[in-house]
């Protein structure tokens, strides 16, 4: 934990340091705080018996670079998940190749570190890598489909969760439906229409099928509450396939406050 802590602020200090010197550059900050009525992520129901979770994030873009910075934490509203607060450290880069072409491709790849404070790091922490992939323009109705490969693995040498390291493959499809707006003075509004689709390629464990193992389906908008403050409810319905990874449907809520400056 101390050498990648290390090696984060160094990456972060080196990154700095060559963006501070372009010109009309901005320090870019976002911060969100958001409810779910269950914690489910990548088909597990993280908090047993559906409990919800308050997840702040702040999120910073290096002067428009593309490399940005992510600490995102997540606490159960109930007391017996005190062992399982968690905190996840991002480092990510995105741009995009052939910007006008029918073909243009958006990419993101990124570095996560998972912690839980109340543990030991050998008992539950991780890593991972991943690559997302999205077409913007590749579809005339307006369908976006993405791609996401993750690898992730134990981020101690001697770990509790020696088992866990694995391949995930996301495949998902979204779309902007517009709609007449929904609140006075507003003309319309966007309902994001999303659905992903899960390959686990022995990731969690050897208890863990490599198999198809859910598939979820969202929808949410934004309200513009202020010009730099926004409110985004969500839905969310997810189909469980693969008993080792869920054995039940789930279906949850998302309530989200973001402020950029």
């Amino acid at each position: 934990m101390k050498k990648t802590a290390v090696l984060l602020i160094a990456a972060v200090m080196s990154t700095l340091g060559v963006l501070a010197q372009a010109e009309d550059s901005k320090l870019g900050v976002t911060v969100d705080v958001t409810y779910v009525s269950r914690y489910i992520w990548r088909g597990f129901d993280i908090y047993a018996n559906n409990y919800s979770a308050i997840q702040p994030s702040i999120d910073i873009d290096f002067y428009g670079s593309g490399f940005c910075m992510n600490v995102w934490w997540s606490r159960a509203n109930g007391s017996r998940f005190e062992s399982n607060e968690e905190i996840d450290y991002t480092l990510y880069y995105c741009n995009s190749l052939f910007k006008d072409e029918s073909y243009a491709t958006e990419y993101t790849i990124g570095w996560i570190y998972y912690s839980y404070p109340d543990q030991p790091p050998s008992a539950a922490n991780m890593q991972e890598v991943y690559t997302t992939f999205s077409w913007p323009n590749i579809c005339p109705a307006g369908l976006v489909p993405c791609y996401t490969i993750v690898s992730t693995w134990p981020a101690e040498s001697e770990s509790d969760i020696s088992d866990y390291a694995g391949w995930l493959h996301i495949f998902g499809l979204c779309y902007n439906l517009t709609v007449p707006g929904f609140l006075p003075k507003t003309k319309e509004q966007i309902l994001h229409l999303c659905a992903e689709t899960i390959y686990n390629d022995s990731a969690y464990g050897s208890a863990i099928d490599h198999d198809w193992s859910h598939a979820v389906f969202g929808i949410s908008t934004s309200f513009n509450l202020s010009d730099n403050l926004s409110f985004t409810p969500g839905f969310y319905y997810q189909s469980s396939w693969d008993d080792s990874v869920n054995d039940s449907d789930e279906y949850w809520t998302r309530l989200s406050l973001t402020y950029t400056f």
